[in-house]
């Protein structure tokens, strides 16, 4: 009988699939300033994804890097970004446009999330001095709740 009461007790887990975690892979962002289009629109939410090792590894043969080491941050960024406002085909042309403000943001937010695997920031607030973490893509800006 014990044996019957393991098997129906053990059978229950082996019937029920594992989920397997889901990772993410994309993660939204608003700039602090916004990409000013041809039009005038300002552009300041997008979405970025999780580099690969291949996102890394074509900018270092692009003849714009070869000339400048600076420009593989703006050619590794135009890869990564899935969409900016409404802007989908986002290329190394719509990323040298970009405020400096706002490359410098994306930067960090590229950092962040493939270096780090997170989008959480420490912080101080200033009039309290408390310590907290903030989620940099959770949609929202610094300050505002």
């Amino acid at each position: 009988m014990r044996r019957t009461i393991a098997a129906a007790t053990a059978r229950p887990e082996a019937d029920s699939p594992v989920q397997p975690e889901r990772l993410r892979t994309e993660f939204a962002f608003e700039l602090p300033r916004g990409y000013v289009d041809e039009s005038g629109t300002v552009h300041r939410s997008g979405v970025m994804r999780l580099a690969t090792a291949r996102d890394e590894l074509i900018p270092l043969r692009d003849d714009r890097v070869r000339e400048n080491s600076a420009y593989l941050s703006v050619v590794l960024i135009a890869r990564v970004l899935t969409r900016l406002g409404t802007i989908e085909d986002v290329h190394p042309g719509v990323v040298e446009d970009l405020f400096a403000s706002d490359l410098a943001f994306l930067q960090d937010f590229y950092q962040r999330i493939n270096a780090e695997g997170h989008t959480r920031a420490a912080v101080t607030c200033p009039a309290c001095r408390e310590n907290f973490a903030v989620d940099l893509a959770d949609g929202g800006r610094l300050g505002e709740s």
